[in-house]
C-alpha cells in the first residue's frame, strides 16, 4: 500500500517543493508526495529545480495552495517552516503532523555560487533527515 505524505510551507516554491520531488524520485514504492503552501508563490524557484537536476531529478510540480487538499486524507503531514517567526502552516485534516525546520533558501544572498550553496545544502538536508522519517 503506497502511503501519502504532504510537505507545506509557505510558498511552495523551494523547501516543500524539493521534498516532494526527491520523496517521489528514491521512495515511490512505498510512499506518493505533495506539497502545498499557506502563501503559494505560484512558481517553482529555478535553483530549486537546477540543484533537483543536478541529481537526475526533473521536477515538474507546481506550487499549490494548502486549501486543495483540505479533504485529502494523509499518512503524515510535514511542516518544513525553520523558524516559528515564519507563517509555518497549520494543517487541520487527518494524518500525524512532524516539524522539521529548514531555512528558506529563497532568502539566502550573496553571489550566484553563495545562493546556489544554500539551495544545495537545503536538498541536502532533506535527503538526509527526511528519507529515514519515512522508512
Amino acid at each position: 500500500m503506497i502511503r501519502r505524505v504532504l510537505f507545506l510551507c509557505t510558498g511552495n516554491s523551494c523547501r516543500s517543493q524539493m521534498a516532494e520531488a526527491i520523496i517521489n524520485a528514491r521512495l515511490s514504492d512505498q510512499w506518493r508526495a505533495f506539497s502545498a503552501g499557506t502563501k503559494p508563490v505560484g512558481y517553482i524557484h529555478p535553483k530549486a529545480i537546477q540543484v533537483l537536476e543536478e541529481m537526475g531529478i526533473l521536477h515538474q510540480g507546481t506550487s499549490k495552495h494548502v486549501d486543495e487538499f483540505r479533504n485529502a486524507d494523509f499518512d503524515l503531514i510535514i511542516t518544513m517552516c525553520d523558524s516559528a517567526a515564519q507563517d509555518c502552516p497549520l494543517w487541520l485534516g487527518k494524518g500525524k503532523r512532524l516539524h522539521l525546520g529548514f531555512p528558506d533558501p529563497a532568502k539566502a544572498a550573496g553571489t550566484e555560487q553563495e545562493i546556489l550553496a544554500a539551495f544545495r545544502t537545503v536538498r541536502d538536508e532533506i535527503l538526509v533527515k527526511i528519507p529515514p522519517l519515512l522508512e
